[in-house]
């Protein structure tokens, strides 16, 4: 680790002040829009979801201009962070529905058009047996700073109980981030044709079987992390026996949940490199199967069922450690080097459908009752076994190219 570019450290600093800002409205951002503004929690999952529609956009052009000599992966990022401050601007202001969609919107815009160009610079960066460790530690930076967010916002509320301060300091993160990239960011970017049609590298990409059976199992994957970022806060809030989680117990569970995933995501990475990427990621779907089969007997116990939910917690940070460096090198592998922005662009299309389906489909659930509520985690357990026979079939074809 010490062999790796002094950018990807810096680029790493950057992402855990940029998650640090997102730590402090992602886990609050549903429990006040529902318990203080008093929208359903459908509305707020569609409003939620909403930003995966602009962010499949967003990851659209970020991909494709991230790969253009006329943009590269610098000011894509740079752009952004611009289109993120402002959403920041209306989410932090929003009093009605309007506002929550529009902020969600633009939030979903400048995210889409962040992780193609993030990811491109760290595989730009580094050399095949750098990658799992150099994509590991820009998780470990994301996981980090999403940890220091939410424990400090859970302090922040509880001092003042201004949900609004949050967006506010997001935004504040969003602007430093800008100068972090702006100053210290060189461009990557080498073309390797004099000409490249912008739509050259989605046109290859889509003659790509294996990215695209590994983008079905991926979307399941996006969708498993949705879950516990935006139904599970307001799952364990509202649904457990005898309502036994406070927002203080839903703060400290989300501190873990971060700190599991910083403390053991080098350990892991260990394991990893003794793995072929199909098979550390068949793995952590097994390790999503357990988190999901706790957090179901977590809402039906009458007693300890904070100590439950820490264990559910736990699996679903080793499952999240497990699967993103995995995924992010296996897209290296599949994607010629001239095109790396695009493949990252449609890996990051997955996080964005996941993110489209994830918050309204666990908001939809939750406002059928409480036996919806609680079984929704055991469908979710079930479906792992889904996601590892495509893996299986994916296996295949890429022994077969």
């Amino acid at each position: 680790m010490n062999n790796l570019n002094s950018q990807v450290w810096i680029l790493a600093g950057g992402r855990l002040l940029l998650q640090f800002g997102t730590g402090f409205t992602l886990f609050y951002a549903p429990i006040f829009f529902v318990n203080q503004l008093g929208f359903s929690p459908t509305m707020v999952g569609v409003a939620l979801g909403s930003a995966s529609i602009s962010g499949i956009l967003g990851r659209f052009l970020g991909g494709s201009w991230s790969d253009s000599p006329s943009w590269g992966r610098k000011k894509i990022l740079l752009l952004s962070a611009v289109i993120s401050a402002m959403a920041d601007i209306f989410l932090a202001t929003a009093d009605t529905y309007g506002f929550l969609l529009l902020g969600n919107l633009l939030m979903g815009l400048g995210i889409g058009f962040y992780w193609p160009p993030a990811e491109a610079l760290v595989a730009d960066l580094t050399i095949p047996t750098q990658r799992n460790s150099a994509f590991a530690i820009s998780r470990l930076a994301d996981n980090l700073g999403l940890g220091l967010g939410i424990i400090i916002g859970g302090w922040i509320i509880a001092a003042t109980n201004n949900y609004r301060l949050l967006f506010v300091i997001d935004g504040f993160s969003f602007v430093v981030f800008y100068g972090v990239i702006y100053f210290t960011i060189q461009e990557t970017f080498q073309s390797q044709r004099e000409s490249q049609n912008q739509w050259y590298g989605w046109g290859k990409a889509l003659q790509d079987k294996s990215l695209w059976i590994f983008c079905i199992v991926n979307v399941m994957f996006t969708t498993y992390i949705s879950q516990i970022q935006t139904t599970l806060p307001l799952y364990l809030t509202n649904f457990t026996v005898n309502n036994q989680f406070s927002i203080a117990n839903i703060s400290s569970l989300f501190s873990l949940h971060i700190i599991f995933a910083g403390l053991f995501q080098l350990p892991m990475l260990k394991i990893l490199n003794r793995m072929t990427r199909i098979q550390g990621l068949t793995l952590s779907l097994a390790i999503w199967g357990i988190s999901f089969a706790l957090i179901w007997w977590t809402g039906n116990v009458t007693q300890y069922a904070f100590y439950w939910a820490i264990l559910g917690i736990l699996m679903a940070s080793i499952a999240l450690i497990t699967y993103n460096p995995l995924a992010s090198g296996l897209i290296v592998d599949l994607a010629p080097v001239s095109l790396r922005g695009t493949y990252f662009a449609i890996n990051s299309q997955c996080w964005a459908i996941g993110y489209l389906i994830g918050p309204p489909l666990g908001g939809w659930v939750l406002d059928q009752g409480i036996i919806y509520a609680h079984n929704f985690w055991l469908i979710l357990a079930l479906t792992v076994i889904l996601g590892m026979a495509i893996l299986q079939y994916l296996k295949m074809n890429i022994v077969q190219k």
